[in-house]
């Protein structure tokens, strides 16, 4: 793999050009603006069309698609057509069933889900499950926050908005019990602290990818939550439930942006913790980080810009030098910690 074409320049995916042209690839950008990017050059093709598609896929070794999810089957047809790699950031769980299909006849690596959440927060809860005899439970949390909020709900629209719709009102797939079932996504409200600072943690979609799957029958409780700032589920609740907004998704996110918008600094927390036993002793197993703004290629970068990008862009890296399969569909929780964080752009993590 020497050549990808990077589809969507937003903040995510013009850093994670970037990265994968300081990791040595040939980049090639797509995105309607068409601005500059560095040396890499960037095409304002309209990559809805079919014919554009089959073009690009052509002339490149792989396609990573930082395009809105419901774009991403689009891409990943032309790209598994094409017989190239495929990856994406998208939590979408629909999204991700039909590229799974797509996967089971082809030649090619199919890997969405690369990001942080699911993506990066899936490969360390792997690890961390993986130093248990026997693991009873596996709790990951990520929260994307304001690192200065204001106001009651306290956040700042940092990511897609579509895709935060979508995590607060598709139904949350967990295992509770040994049973994989689907919770409703803004319930089963916790409290937790990290590096001293108050927060609560909520159901919400697609952040497990498909944990749920591998580990069912394995590990009795499985589940994933967003952290915000107290307060905040209950002023979501009251917007999307009593204001009746989950019947209006085309204007929520909209409303949302225009009420919080994004922010320069940002904070990404990350807590995942796993409970089991180990030579039969009961142990407790946790992964607890706090990851803000760097300085990328003479940029500034936000925190979910580079902990997303860099994600996707070290999965991209492994597939590159051979320590991940070239063909069929990627899980998150296959991909070893420790080879991930041994990559250039894994390292950010550490």
């Amino acid at each position: 793999m020497k050549t990808i074409a990077v589809l969507g320049l937003g903040k995510i995916g013009s850093l994670a050009a970037v990265l994968l042209r300081q990791a040595g690839l040939q980049v090639t950008g797509f995105d309607q603006a068409a601005k500059a990017l560095h040396d890499i050059p960037v095409l304002s093709d309209d990559i809805s069309s079919p014919e554009v598609l089959k073009c690009l896929c052509a002339d490149h070794d792989a396609v990573l698609s930082c395009l809105p999810y419901h774009l991403n089957a689009m891409v990943a047809a032309a790209a598994h057509q094409a017989g190239i790699h495929y990856f994406d950031l998208t939590e979408d769980v629909s999204t991700t069933g039909f590229i799974r299909e797509l996967s089971a006849r082809g030649n090619s690596l199919m890997a969405p889900q690369c990001g942080l959440a699911p993506g990066f927060v899936g490969i360390v809860g792997a690890s961390l499950v993986a130093g248990f005899d026997e693991c009873r439970s596996l709790r990951m949390r990520v929260g994307a926050l304001p690192q200065n909020p204001t106001g009651l709900m306290g956040y700042a629209f940092n990511w897609s908005p579509e895709g935060v719709v979508n995590e607060y009102l598709n139904d949350c797939e967990v295992i509770e019990d040994g049973e994989r079932k689907l919770v409703s996504a803004m319930e089963w409200l916790e409290t937790l602290y990290i590096d001293g600072v108050k927060l609560e943690a909520f159901t919400t979609s697609g952040g497990l990818g498909t944990m749920c799957e591998t580990y069912h029958g394995r590990i009795a409780n499985l589940d994933y939550k967003s952290m915000r700032y107290p307060g905040h589920v209950q002023l979501m609740n009251f917007f999307f439930h009593e204001l009746l907004m989950r019947e209006r998704r085309d204007i929520a996110g909209e409303i949302l942006t225009n009420a919080k918008p994004p922010v320069d600094q940002d904070v990404v927390y990350v807590h995942v913790a796993a409970e089991g036993l180990v030579s039969g002793a009961l142990r407790r197993s946790e992964f607890v980080r706090t990851y803000r703004p760097i300085e990328i290629g003479g940029k500034p970068r936000t925190a979910i810009a580079w902990t997303t990008s860099a994600s996707v862009v070290a999965v991209i890296e492994m597939v590159r030098n051979g320590s991940l399969p070239q063909n069929g569909f990627l899980k998150q929780e296959d991909i070893p910690l420790d080879r991930f964080l041994e990559t250039d752009t894994g390292r950010l993590f550490n």
